[in-house]
């Protein structure tokens, strides 16, 4: 069963004020490391998720999106201790292209939008403590494990590029950032490493 994965990030004594820095790093080291050169969309959500957007900006895939430094400030212009600032990008990992009449279909690089979310102190009820001062939402780990596919060499493969992306990214964002904590986390609190190693056989 596929499960939401997340990034969350905490910095020491983080002041608002360097919320943009820290978000436009995050995103240039996502554009590095497997994902699109520029910013899909923008969100800026006031005091909690129940509450409706005070902005949005839909830019485009590739040549549209926008330079993440440019997609920060325009967002980050609304800086209040109680908003939540979220952004779309492309991020491309492998995924196994569905076949025609129950054939396998083939591999193929294709990107999936991942959210990027900074917090307030004091949006959601000071949710950072838990979510981290910014959050990177990766979707379903559906491509860290294919679960529903036949495990062979080709699965493997492109499983282990997945997963190493992931690990590369992980640590590209924290050293790039500056972040002092690091935790990748899912909603249901599987442990994705534990269930790497049951599918690929690697478990005592």
């Amino acid at each position: 069963m596929s499960d939401a994965l997340y990034l969350s990030l905490w910095y020491p004594n983080l002041r608002l004020a360097a919320m943009p820095d820290k978000l436009t790093a995050v995103l240039e080291s996502i554009s590095a490391h497997g994902g699109e050169p520029g910013v899909y969309a923008a969100t800026v959500w006031p005091v909690s998720w129940s509450e409706a957007p005070v902005l949005q900006h839909v830019y485009g895939h590739g040549e549209r999106g926008a330079e993440a430094r440019a997609a920060v400030e325009h967002a980050l212009e609304l800086l209040h201790d109680d908003f939540a600032y979220e952004f779309q990008i492309g991020w491309n990992l492998w995924e196994l292209e569905s076949g025609e009449g129950g054939l396998e279909g083939r591999w193929l690089r294709a990107p999936r939008l991942i959210r990027v979310t900074g917090f307030g102190p004091l949006f959601d009820d000071g949710s950072y403590e838990q979510e981290g001062h910014i959050r990177i939402d990766f979707g379903g780990d559906a491509a860290f494990l294919e679960e529903d596919v036949e495990l062979n060499a080709d699965t493997a493969r492109r499983v282990e590029e997945n997963v190493r992306q992931l690990v590369e990214l992980t640590a590209a964002v924290e050293k790039a950032s500056g972040a002092t904590a690091r935790l990748l986390w899912s909603e249901m609190g599987e442990s994705l490493a534990q269930r790497l190693a049951a599918r690929l056989g690697m478990g005592n």
